[in-house]
């Protein structure tokens, strides 16, 4: 007899709150059992490791954004247009899946250490291409400035806008359609008035 789908979601989803609050290694099943209401061993006829789990996590996560980002590739939108999408994708999916993408900020560069997790390399790298790109086609064809460093400028908007799963909370006064417009107005038109 297997799980009932909507009951492993739920424990993942669970376990994707622990491991974002208190770090993959340091967390133990026994710690995500407990916050699940379960016995430690009884996690097991769901899952076999807690490594399964953060994998299952994790690739839930990046599947669906990678679907979400190669949808905004294949738009064929203006770099700036393309831009403000993946930054608007990103925060749907921080909204989705905040604990999902606190992990992978904090873990990634860890867990891409290990045999089971390579994957994460690829997909930052795949993530940084789609990025990167859209800028490059931007300042070729003159939407965005000439004396860009594309790689920072890259590393300045990945970052600004990741690090809000540490604050966003679904739900909240802001969505992430509103939250995406406000980074994107400032990212792309500054925050000092113009004379």
């Amino acid at each position: 007899m297997r799980p009932a789908p909507a009951r492993r979601r739920e424990l993942l989803d669970t376990a994707a709150e622990v491991f974002a609050a208190q770090g993959y290694d340091a967390t133990t099943v026994r710690r995500i059992a407990d916050a699940a209401g379960l016995l430690a061993g009884s996690l097991y006829y769901h899952f076999d490791s807690k490594e399964s789990m953060l994998d299952e996590i994790l690739r839930a996560f990046l599947d669906e954004l990678r679907g979400r980002y190669d949808a905004v590739l294949a738009a064929s939108l203006g770099p700036r247009e393309t831009i403000e999408a993946l930054v608007t994708e990103s925060f749907r999916e921080i909204d989705r899946h905040r604990a999902a993408v606190a992990i992978y900020q904090k873990e990634s560069r860890h867990l891409a250490a290990l045999p089971r997790f390579r994957y994460l390399a690829d997909s930052r790298l795949g993530f940084e291409r789609a990025w990167s790109g859209t800028l490059e086609r931007g300042v070729a064809d003159g939407v965005f400035r000439a004396d860009l460093d594309v790689r920072l400028t890259y590393r300045f908007v990945r970052d600004t806008v990741w690090v809000a799963a540490s604050w966003y909370r679904p739900g909240g006064r802001h969505g992430p359609e509103d939250i995406a417009r406000q980074y994107l107005s400032m990212v792309l038109d500054g925050i000092a008035v113009r004379p």
